[in-house]
């Protein structure tokens, strides 16, 4: 009896690690592919695909080309979502991490605006299309996988792995394509920046390996036993759960503000200041290593106390000092870029980030949550990531192209726009996702859909 008693549990704890394992590592190759393209648009996609333009208006249609990717994101959560919540979360996220795999490489191939003109914008707004339908479904499926296998008690940490692929992958991104920078200037640009996104095909063989061996969420499992309502999981959300999705959009929308100005316009706005390309690369990459660490800390922090307080505190601390983040990126200290670096995105981005996983997910129930989580966090994301860099770039330029004032003072009221969603989302660490009835009991997000839809 002891024996058989100490297995189950020890093989249970293997396989979550395993669960986690693949929600981490096919979030970071994901993300990898998707923030390599943005550092990518930050440093040499305007010279490349726009290099008929005026270099400042080349430097806003290359982040152009990165919003449409984040445009695409919630129709990849849609689309993924509805048969992530049909038929399972493993095989849509396999689905998933090979689109990715197959448009990075063609990014990697592409020809340019020199050698086929304006067919080369073209086709490079196409991929990163098929790059945001990807990780708009990859995310969502990731996340449910290891939060549904987690205990009740550590589901803000189990969902924050997902997370944690962001910097994982911007890492993994900027250390490659620093060294790829390491090139003369010609060179990098003929050839060197093309080998990071080829080497996303390794990358996703390794990820499809891991994600293969793991089982299908134990919640979904459950779900898929009871009748089969008639109404798709879209139309469930947006007719039952639509406020959810509304206060997830607004609550996540300034996680994605700071992560998408400090990933992409930061990076252009230390060039400007005199940092060499390579400094801008390694100190954005340090400070990405320490955020692989703050984001899961703050989930567990929110695990104890609560998300509702961890996340408020974090984007009431983000308005007020977002201004001196950016100038300390801007002002042309090596040491100051990097206490920037480490303030704006370990600390501040990562409180607001590394609940943000369970924080959206706890709102919906077992048979939409894919469709539900994946709609809210890709709608915020798009409306906080895909435009901050355009918007930054602009109002930068209407500050006289060196004082990010304006850009501080945006950031700032996406802060507080998010403070007011969180408030009134509630707090849920403590709700029974598998029970009809939460403490209050009143019916719980978790099953406002009890029955599982036929494809």
């Amino acid at each position: 009896m002891s024996e058989t008693t100490t297995a189950e549990p020890q093989s249970d704890r293997r396989h979550m690690r395993r669960v986690l394992l693949s929600s981490y590592l096919g979030s970071t190759v994901e993300f990898y592919d998707f923030l390599l393209y943005g550092i990518a648009a930050s440093l040499v996609f305007n010279q490349l695909f726009f290099s008929n333009l005026d270099p400042l208006v080349g430097t806003i249609a290359s982040f152009g080309t990165l919003a449409t990717g984040y445009l695409a994101r919630p129709v990849g959560g849609i689309i993924f979502g509805h048969f992530g919540d049909r038929l399972g979360r493993k095989s849509m996220l396999v689905v998933t991490m090979s689109i990715m795999g197959v448009a990075s490489a063609l990014v990697g191939v592409l020809p340019t605006y020199d050698q086929i003109g304006s067919l080369a914008p073209l086709l490079l707004i196409a991929l990163r299309v098929l790059q945001g339908i990807a990780v708009g479904g990859e995310w969502g499926g990731a996340a449910l996988m290891a939060l549904e296998h987690a205990d009740p008690d550590k589901r803000g940490f189990a969902a924050s792995v997902a997370n944690m692929g962001g910097p994982s992958g911007a890492v993994l991104a900027t250390v490659v394509l620093t060294l790829f920078s390491l090139l003369p200037e010609d060179q990098f640009l003929a050839w060197g920046w093309r080998v990071p996104f080829l080497l996303s095909v390794v990358l996703v063989a390794v990820g499809l390996f891991v994600r293969l061996r793991v089982s299908e969420s134990p919640m979904f499992e459950q779900a898929r036993n009871r009748p089969a309502p008639t109404k798709p999981p879209l139309v469930e959300v947006l007719q039952k759960q639509h406020r959810q999705v509304i206060l997830s959009c607004f609550g996540g929308a300034s996680a994605f503000v700071i992560q998408s100005l400090l990933a992409t316009f930061a990076l252009s706005l230390a060039m400007q200041a005199g940092h060499s390309r390579t400094t801008v690369l390694v100190m954005h990459g340090l400070a990405s290593v320490l955020h692989i660490v703050t984001i899961p800390a703050f989930a567990i922090l929110s695990d104890r106390i609560g998300r509702r307080p961890v996340m408020i505190s974090g984007a009431l601390a983000t308005a007020v000092l977002i201004y001196p983040v950016l100038l300390m990126i801007g002002s042309g200290s090596t040491w100051l870029l990097l206490a920037g670096f480490v303030l704006g995105n370990p600390i501040l981005q990562a409180s607001m980030y590394g609940p943000l996983a369970a924080y959206i997910s706890e709102m919906f129930g077992t048979t939409s949550r894919y469709t539900g989580a994946s709609l809210g966090y890709q709608i915020a994301s798009t409306l906080g990531a895909g435009f901050a860099p355009i918007i930054g770039a602009s109002l930068l330029g209407a500050a006289g192209g060196s004082n990010p004032v304006l850009v501080a003072a945006f950031a700032a009221a996406v802060c507080l726009v998010s403070v007011v969603a969180i408030w009134c989302a509630g707090e849920s660490h403590r709700a029974d996702l598998a029970d009809p009835t939460d403490q209050t009991g009143e019916a719980s997000p978790a099953e406002d859909a009890s029955t599982l839809p036929a494809v």
